[in-house]
């Protein structure tokens, strides 16, 4: 799977060149050149895993280039006990038809630690993948609306 910008969209970059370089040089954003098919029996198969591994099984149809166990390895450092509740993300159903997912167990108690506990580790990993082994520092501004 290749990556390309919003914009031009031209050029292709792998998932970890477009991981390490945040925006494309000519300021549009990397999406993937094709989405992955999934089905029912796919989308059933996620139902009966923790967060981890579906984590991990996502993230494979997008990072191709990622072993299985390096994801692993990133979804278990990433979703640890920096979470308040055992599951990550539990759904509560109010109803048979109705369930709420609590995305609020990270360590600011914001949806974005979602993101944000994951984003540094790929970040880390796929630096290595490119042969670069620089240091990154990862500020974050938020404007208080949310979380701790």
């Amino acid at each position: 799977m290749r990556y390309l910008s919003t914009r031009e969209g031209k050029t292709g970059v792998t998932a970890s060149q477009a991981i390490v370089r945040g925006l494309a040089p000519d300021g549009g954003l990397y999406v993937p050149d094709e989405l992955p098919k999934i089905d029912e029996a796919y989308l059933r198969e996620l139902c009966g895993m923790d967060y981890r591994a579906r984590a991990v099984s996502v993230l494979r149809l997008f990072l191709e280039e990622f072993t299985e166990d390096e994801l692993k390895a990133i979804a278990s450092s990433s979703y640890a006990e920096n979470f308040n509740d055992p599951a990550i993300a539990p759904m509560h159903y109010l109803d048979g038809d109705t369930a709420v997912l609590e995305l609020w167990h990270g360590p600011t108690s914001a949806f974005k630690d979602m993101a944000l506990q994951i984003m540094p580790r790929l970040l880390t990993a796929s630096l290595r993948k490119n042969g670069e082994e620089r240091t990154v520092s990862i500020l974050v501004a938020t404007s208080g609306d949310t979380g701790k």
